[in-house]
């Protein structure tokens, strides 16, 4: 069972951390398990061409070819190019590092792995962590780490290894998050709330871009919908800029794991003062922006033509996040956006005015109230901010949910909405856009539903 898998592979991890703090270690178990996964993909593929080579009714027969000739052929890149597997060096592959665990230097071993790799590969430049030398861990820590990842068998079928592994890392980044608290929800949100915003927007094709990505859980469960749904991958591109360096590299990982084409810009870089895709006009757009960041104001910013509603306050990035969002949507796009309660209300430094021109210029399509207790890092009640460019039905209305006494405690200090619940807000949302994602019609229901009108809402 796979929930066990994760489950075991986390506990001995864990172990092995000894004092070594959640923050740093996650980059140093995550950047082996990606590690792994290229080795494996790298193998499978050469033991295809292998069976290829020596079966007479393959296109790639090479039945007259000498051992060394056939040896030669299994090195030339273009073959692992053309199925969009990363080439791996041979002193880079995971069983030259397996047999080399025990040895003092396996670290810097590890760290020339990743530089082979990255010199082979440019799409890699620069996502790959080269800390191993430096790991603080105690002797012998970093072999046992390596022993344990190589007990993931991610098998030949590529698919289902992807998969697997996919999914080791997204349970990994999720145990990190928990792990370190307040600081885990800077790259982690938390799947219940990914999914709700998936579910409802409902992003079959198209460009899906997120300005804050952390580690890419929104392109991820973006996807998963898609498959879901008997699209394919690569029926969405994905376009995603963030900050934080090391955040920018998970994000990368996880992407490129899971055979996943994106764009995150050149570098990782502030989205407000140096806008990685300037011209992008998304189909969606998916965020959980940091709550009530009161630092983010430069003189630069001035008069952005971002500010479609005005000046967002130098003081809380939250309305200036809101537009940066409606600005990068193509007409008829939408977006989904997680906030702290206080932007619905808000009124100070010129908020309660852009809000207001947002309303009147019907671009709030809906809004739901979470439950507390959702993230890691706060306690802050937070909402879901619902936003088109240019409505195609519903003009004049915004549907309002309620969905604070939803949810199921995982922990003390935390709950999860359940699929159930996240059914049921889609649902509702799809029933009453009348979009077709659902046969259900819809009705206003006292204490958990209702559609309001511009009007209503004005008074």
């Amino acid at each position: 069972m796979l929930s066990d898998i994760k489950k075991t592979l986390w506990a001995t991890a864990d172990k092995l951390r000894a004092n070594v703090d959640a923050a740093e270690y996650k980059h140093i178990v995550l950047g082996l398990i990606f590690l792994k996964f290229i080795s494996d993909s790298f193998a499978a593929r050469r033991a295809e061409l292998a069976r290829r080579f020596a079966d007479e009714n393959d296109d790639y027969c090479l039945f007259d070819a000498s051992a060394e000739e056939i040896a030669a052929e299994l090195e030339d890149r273009d073959y692992y190019k053309e199925v969009n597997v990363f080439w791996v060096p041979e002193s880079a592959r995971w069983e030259a590092l397996r047999a080399a665990a025990k040895q003092a230097d396996i670290g810097k071993r590890i760290d020339d792995a990743l530089a082979a790799i990255e010199a082979e590969n440019p799409r890699l430049k620069g996502i790959l962590d080269k800390r191993y030398a430096r790991a603080p861990l105690p002797d012998g820590k970093l072999g046992e780490l390596v022993d344990l990842i190589s007990t993931i068998g991610f098998g030949e079928d590529q698919s289902r290894a992807r998969d697997i592994l996919g999914q080791v890392y997204e349970y990994f980044l999720g145990q990190f998050a928990s792990a370190e608290g307040k600081k885990g929800g800077q790259f982690y949100t938390p799947a219940s709330i990914v999914q709700t915003l998936v579910a409802v927007l409902a992003p079959h094709t198209g460009k899906v871009y997120d300005p804050c990505c952390g580690s890419g859980g929104m392109f991820v469960q973006s996807e998963k919908f898609i498959e879901a749904h008997g699209g394919k991958l690569g029926d969405v591109a994905i376009f995603g800029q963030e900050s934080n360096p090391t955040t920018w590299r998970l994000a990368a990982m996880n992407l490129a794991i899971r055979g996943i084409d994106f764009n995150l810009g050149r570098e990782p870089a502030d989205t407000f003062t140096r806008n990685q895709h300037p011209d992008l006009r998304a189909d969606f757009v998916m965020a959980n922006p940091p709550f009530n960041i009161s630092d983010y104001w430069h003189g630069s910013l001035e008069g952005d033509p971002r500010w479609a509603f005005g000046t967002p306050p130098a003081g809380n990035a939250n309305y200036a996040w809101l537009q940066h969002m409606l600005y990068h949507l193509k007409p008829g796009g939408r977006a989904g956006i997680v906030l702290a309660n206080g932007a619905m209300s808000s009124s100070q430094n010129s908020e309660g005015d852009i809000r207001r021109a947002m309303v009147e210029e019907d671009v709030v399509e809906c809004m739901v109230a979470l439950p507390g207790q959702l993230f890691f890092n706060t306690q802050i009640p937070a909402c879901l901010w619902f936003l088109a460019n240019g409505k195609t039905r519903r003009h004049g209305e915004v549907l309002f949910i309620d969905a604070r006494k939803l949810g199921t405690a995982v922990s003390l200090v935390q709950i999860e909405l359940t699929p159930e619940d996240i059914a049921r807000i889609a649902d509702t949302f799809h029933a009453w856009k009348g979009d077709g994602e659902t046969d259900q019609p819809y009705a206003d229901i006292p204490g958990f539903c209702r559609s309001v009108t511009l009007d209503e809402i004005a008074q």
